[in-house]
């Protein structure tokens, strides 16, 4: 890791977006269950926010939302709130529930093109104003880093998502627990930073993006995507009920080990039918970490000889997202399948001979 000890934590200015989630929760009385509150709620909780220099403002989302109802009209709501005030401030920061952070931190990364600010999603698995929060150190390392610079530049200008002590690229995270603070992992991409006694930047690893161009902001989205996890015993009727989706566009498709399937007859009939109707299916690996490789195992080579393409080391949270974006541009299924085996914004691996 390349270590970077003098970041310079000199005035900025921070936008903190609230849309919801458990950060900002309060109990119910009558209940028990923990209901979205309001921003006022968050700063109350939080006095720290006024010692950290920075001049923090803020844009809620009304109602705050739980992150299990977020999705791509919340995406769009997000980046026209960034691309509308890019140039006031020095970086952004999302506060979010943890359930789908990581659907919204891919899809943000692609939607934001020529990014060259820190946009950083955080949240907490216990509301802010709970005595064992998380959120507390959360927010406030996330404000740090979205306001650290180097030489005048923004030392992460890409979206990531901070949680217990690591930030991690956005389009590279999944959720891998419910209960634990360390509720995030990106197993194939290291972390960019720990927050430490220090805050350590890996800085070989962080993107910086190759044009100079002005922030893109992109709004449309295809949501014709499905997701097909393979299991021992699926049924025929359930695959072909999945690919035979009035309009479906995509296919996101979890396979075993580095990308395998069984080789029943039925199975890569329906896949190579929906291939010829311009259905782009997606080969992703279920495992948590590794990369589909369709030619190590005969079972995986029959996928491919079906028009199914790899996801590589894809998360399925990226992978749909990615697809979303493609077709919402109005690609064509032969577009869509280049595109996907390139990496646009740091989300995937291509093996060196496919580059």
């Amino acid at each position: 890791m390349t270590e970077n000890w003098h970041i310079q934590q000199e005035k900025a200015s921070i936008l903190l977006i609230y849309t919801g989630g458990t950060i900002g929760m309060i109990e119910n009385p009558e209940t028990g269950t923990l209901e979205s509150f309001n921003f006022q709620h968050l700063k109350d909780n939080m006095p720290e926010l006024k010692k950290l220099g920075y001049t923090v403002s803020s844009f809620q989302f009304d109602p705050p939302m739980d992150s299990s109802e977020m999705g791509p009209d919340c995406w769009k709501q997000l980046v026209e709130i960034i691309a509308g005030n890019y140039q006031q401030y020095d970086g952004f920061v999302i506060l979010h529930g943890t359930d789908t952070m990581a659907y919204t931190a891919s899809a943000l990364s692609f939607m934001l093109e020529n990014l060259s600010k820190p946009v950083i999603l955080t949240g907490s698995q216990l509301p802010i104003g709970m005595l064992r929060t998380d959120g507390k150190e959360n927010l406030i390392t996330a404000i740090e880093i979205a306001a650290a610079k180097e030489n005048g530049m923004p030392v992460t200008p890409e979206v990531c998502i901070f949680f217990e002590n690591d930030l991690l690229r956005g389009n590279r995270t999944r959720k891998i627990n419910a209960d634990n603070f360390n509720a995030f992992r990106s197993y194939n991409y290291p972390p960019l930073a720990h927050a430490g006694i220090y805050i350590k930047y890996d800085t070989t690893q962080i993107y910086h993006s190759a044009s100079r161009r002005p922030l893109k902001p992109h709004y449309l989205l295809d949501r014709n995507i499905a997701i097909l996890k393979l299991f021992p015993g699926l049924s025929s009727l359930v695959v072909e009920s999945i690919l035979n989706i009035p309009g479906l566009k995509g296919v996101v498709m979890e396979t075993f080990g580095s990308g395998n399937a069984p080789k029943d007859e039925w199975l890569l009939t329906m896949l190579r039918d929906a291939v010829d109707r311009g259905i782009v299916i997606v080969n992703i690996t279920q495992c948590v970490g590794g990369c589909v490789e369709m030619h190590r195992y005969e079972t995986g080579h029959k996928l491919q000889e079906a028009g199914v393409i790899s996801g590589y080391d894809s998360t399925t949270e990226s992978a749909v997202t990615k697809l979303m974006f493609l077709f919402g541009h109005g690609l064509t299924s032969k577009e869509v399948k280049e595109h996907m085996n390139c990496s646009l914004i740091g989300e995937v691996t291509i093996p060196d001979k496919l580059m």
